[in-house]
Formats: C-alpha cells, sequence, structure tokens
C-alpha cells in the first residue's frame, strides 16, 4: 500500500537510478512492488532489465483511460512495471494537458494500485514540477527528492526547505510535509561533495533520509543489465540502508490514525471523508 514517489528538481542525478533499485531492493526482501514509469524518458523499463526495443506502454496513454492491469509486465529485476511506453513529443505534451485538466486520469488508477495493503508502489517523475506530481501529492506516504552533493543541489536547498521549489501557497505547504531529501553520488573525498553533504544535513536535519556514495559500479551494473542488490560495501550498502530507512518510514505513516482525530460529522455525511 506505500505510494513512495520519486522526484528531483532538476535531471541528472540519477533519480531513476536510485527508483530502479528501491523497487528491485524491496522485491529481493520479498515485497511485492509494482513500478509505475511517469518520466517521459521511458528508461526505468532499461535499468530493470528489459529490452530497449520493447517501448509497449501504459503512462503514455493515460488520456485514453487504459486498463493499468493489462499493461503490466514482469521484469528480471522481479518487479512489475508500468513503463511510460514510447511517444514523440507531440504525444507527451497531451499526456500533460490531459493530466492538468483531469488528474483524476491518473489517480484514479494509482488509488486501485493502492489497494494492496502489502505492495509497494513505486513512481519515477519527470524531473521538476508536472502534472503528474501535483496528482500524485495528496496520494504519496513520501515524495523523495534527489540531488547531487554538488553546488547546483547546494542551490536548491533553500526553497525545498521553505516548500517553493515546486510551487507556491498552501497546497505547495501540503506537499512539504511529505518530502524527504535523498543525496546521491556522494564524494567524501571531495572536499565540495563533502562539504554539501554537511550542509545538507544541517539544513534538513531527521528529513534527510539518507546518502548514496559516488560508485563506478553502479554504472557498470547498468551496462551489464544487472542492479546492485546484495549490500556489500560502497553504494550497494548504501541502497541498502536507503531501503531501511523507506520502510521504516513507510511503516510510520500507515499506522492506525487516531479514530477521533479529523471526525467531522458534515465532511463524513458529504462523502468527503
Amino acid at each position: 500500500m506505500p505510494l513512495i514517489v520519486i522526484n528531483s528538481p532538476k535531471g541528472g542525478v540519477g533519480k531513476t537510478t536510485l527508483a530502479a533499485h528501491i523497487a528491485a531492493i524491496l522485491a529481493k526482501r520479498g515485497h511485492p512492488v509494482l513500478a509505475l514509469d511517469l518520466d517521459t524518458q521511458n528508461s526505468l523499463r532499461l535499468h530493470l532489465g528489459m529490452s530497449i526495443r520493447d517501448e509497449a506502454g501504459y503512462a503514455n496513454a493515460l488520456d485514453h483511460q487504459p486498463r493499468w492491469q493489462n499493461a503490466v509486465v514482469e521484469t528480471p529485476a522481479g518487479v512489475r512495471l508500468l513503463p511510460f511506453g514510447g511517444s514523440e513529443p507531440r504525444r507527451v505534451l497531451e499526456v500533460e494537458m490531459a493530466l492538468l485538466n483531469r488528474p483524476d486520469l491518473l489517480t484514479a488508477p494509482v488509488r486501485e494500485m493502492l489497494a494492496d495493503p502489502a505492495q509497494f508502489v513505486i513512481v519515477d517523475t519527470s524531473p521538476g514540477p508536472s502534472p503528474a506530481l501535483t496528482a500524485l501529492t495528496p496520494l504519496a506516504d513520501l515524495i523523495v527528492v534527489v540531488l547531487l552533493a554538488d553546488i547546483a543541489s547546494a542551490a536548491l536547498i533553500p526553497p525545498i526547505l521553505s516548500g517553493q521549489v515546486y510551487g507556491r501557497g498552501t497546497m505547495s505547504a501540503r506537499s512539504a510535509d511529505r518530502m524527504v531529501v535523498l543525496m546521491n553520488q556522494v564524494d567524501l573525498d571531495a572536499p565540495v561533495s563533502a562539504a554539501v553533504l554537511e550542509s545538507a544535513r544541517n539544513a534538513f536535519g531527521p528529513r534527510l533520509l539518507g546518502a548514496v556514495c559516488w560508485d563506478n559500479a553502479v554504472a557498470e551494473a547498468l551496462v551489464h543489465r544487472r542492479l546492485l542488490t546484495n549490500g556489500t560495501g560502497g553504494a550497494a550498502e548504501d541502497l541498502q540502508l536507503l531501503v531501511d530507512s523507506l520502510t521504516a518510514r513507510t511503516r510510520q505513516s500507515a499506522a492506525a490514525p487516531d479514530p477521533d482525530a479529523g471526525a467531522f460529522p458534515a465532511l463524513r455525511e458529504w462523502g468527503l471523508r
């Protein structure tokens, strides 16, 4: 049932690589995992071991309301996947405009995916704000914001702290409550990288989910169409610790609510609670 959304304010930070590893490690631990690729690059499938020639998709046809159950594919990583699919730029814009006007095109099927209480749903989104991210934010247990340990990402720390990195106003503030931050490709031997990590630790406190070190083994694994799921040293160990932190936090967010909290009779009568 937990919904974990992976996002980044900018591209090139390893967001999809991390989404694939999170999904695969959860699956290897015995959890049912459904991964939903909403990134228009359609590359999550490659990280999970599928062929580059397979361009079948789901998200690229959301405006036609396809049955998501019919689009699920089994991947070599043990993760069930809903790929974005191959799309030309015009088609991508058509889907985004449809979601902007009708977010239920996405939220309705995702609610169905979340009906299985044992299943993790991992969503890889396009970098930055998007209609898909806006639609999913109210449903998400966690929004994992991926940053690099570099100066460009350091400049994004203040707007993330203020909740304005994805917009302004009350809805943005509500979104910020669900956000945690992950620092990727950290090199403690590089002074700037170490300083940015320390700045993030001081700035975000408990909202810093973890850090994954720079490790060439990650790139080499992708070349060989495999994932680092064995947890032995370097980034592989960091990824295991990352999944430990994610599962702990989603258990906390899924704790049974106080039955008297938010018990507003009028909202119940109107079918809104």
